[in-house]
């Protein structure tokens, strides 16, 4: 395999997990009883521009159906995170009703509803047809494509060129890094802006999160690498922000290269200095994730197999994509994990990817009483234990086993 950016051959690993399928293929009762199709999810590392990256197995129609279940609406933090950004971006780029609003991945139209209520023209992408159900209910315009230069050409010619466009957690999701950049090139206005947030790599590595690696995260975004793309689709990045968000996030804003004349903020050649310095241009940087990986699998294995073996129940909490890559890397059944609760309405009644462990509404947590509560979505743990506040009633313990094993 090849660099999808640059084209450099493959030759470094940065972690193999085996097989798993598409972690949001949520199974209903009926396709329980037909197999799945798992796919191998192996990760590389260029050494050319160092962007790291899935090994391609998958395209992004089979991922992303129509059915695909996630709403970025059911977390109260994002909704607070979404709030906040609206305010910051308003404020410091002067918009207004003159100004025009692209939102690429709107899903649920969380984020795009505040530019709404402040009477800010706007429009969302996205390709997933019961997102998109959710974000036109809101009253909000929405295309139903995937995003790329042919669409974003078309948006300027019906509607003008974009004063600010949005793109927060999907420029990992695409497999075509170039195409999609330049279309933000093509859509943004002479002076317009473009804000990218992305999980960051040296927080991946650094903290072991090898369960923010899936099939729909074709890439694992650094600093470093994302300058050279957005370089070659004439973006330059001019300020950057760090986020506490997907458990550590930089948010990155960029405009035209040929047109835009906001001066490149300090903390940019900072941030990649300490990128350097980190090793990420290093073969030596990405050596021994496997090994940690493998230590925190066995490590929450081993709690398992313990609680069962004492005769406790444990629960898990959220149905995200990053517990299905742990719990099947795990090799987590529905023995050692009877159930696991989520508030979204579209994944109740389902069963997870691969573990085949069925979701519950979360009223089901009073009525099992389990000794554990595994929260999958650790980036979340907070919101979340504050939630299942309730749960120490029962004397009930949460977990989580991401960067490592904690029962608290």
């Amino acid at each position: 395999m090849k660099c999808r950016h640059c084209g450099t051959p493959l030759e470094i690993t940065l972690i193999d997990l085996g097989s798993a399928p598409p972690s949001n293929a949520y199974l209903t009762a009926e396709a329980l009883k037909e197999p799945e199709t798992w796919l191998p999810l192996r990760v590389l590392v260029c050494g050319g521009c160092w962007l790291v990256q899935t090994e391609d197995f998958a395209r992004p129609e089979e991922l992303f159906r129509p059915e695909y279940p996630y709403l970025s609406g059911v977390s109260s933090s994002w909704l607070a995170h979404c709030e906040q950004y609206v305010e910051e971006v308003v404020e410091r780029f002067g918009l207004g009703i003159a100004s025009r609003v692209v939102e690429v991945a709107a899903n649920d139209g969380t984020l795009l509803q505040y530019f709404q209520a402040r009477g800010i023209p706007n429009v969302g992408i996205e390709p997933t047809a019961r997102a998109a159900a959710v974000a036109r209910d809101r009253g909000l315009a929405v295309v139903e494509e995937f995003f790329d230069e042919r669409l974003a050409r078309e948006l300027v010619a019906n509607g003008g060129s974009a004063h600010l466009v949005i793109a927060n957690n999907v420029l990992a999701h695409v497999p075509d890094i170039n195409g999609f950049t330049a279309a933000f090139a093509a859509l943004l206005a002479a002076d317009g802006v473009a804000t990218f947030e992305f999980p960051h790599l040296v927080e991946l590595v650094g903290s072991t999160q090898f369960d923010t690696i899936y099939h729909e995260h074709y890439s694992y975004l650094s600093l470093t690498a994302v300058k050279h793309i957005f370089e070659n689709a004439g973006l330059a990045v001019f300020d950057l922000q760090r986020l506490d968000t997907h458990g550590g996030s930089l948010r990155v804003f960029a405009q035209r290269e040929d047109t835009g004349r906001r001066p490149r903020a300090g903390r940019v050649g900072e941030a990649l200095r300490r990128e350097q310095e980190a090793g990420i241009t290093t073969p030596e940087y990405y050596a021994g994730f496997q090994t940690r990986a493998e230590r925190v699998k066995d490590d929450f294995l081993g709690f398992l197999l313990r609680a069962k073996a004492e005769g406790r129940t444990v629960a898990a909490y959220g149905a995200a994509a990053k517990g299905n890559t742990l719990l099947n890397y795990a090799g987590v059944r529905g023995d050692l994990i009877p159930l696991v609760v989520d508030r979204n309405p579209l994944k109740q009644g389902t069963f997870l990817p691969g573990s085949r462990i069925p979701v519950v509404p979360e009223d089901r947590l009073r009525v099992v009483r389990p000794a554990y509560v595994v929260i999958l979505p650790w980036n979340l743990k907070g919101e979340i234990a504050r939630q299942l506040e309730y749960v120490r009633e029962w004397d009930g313990r949460f977990v989580t086993a991401v960067p490592e094993l904690e029962v608290t």
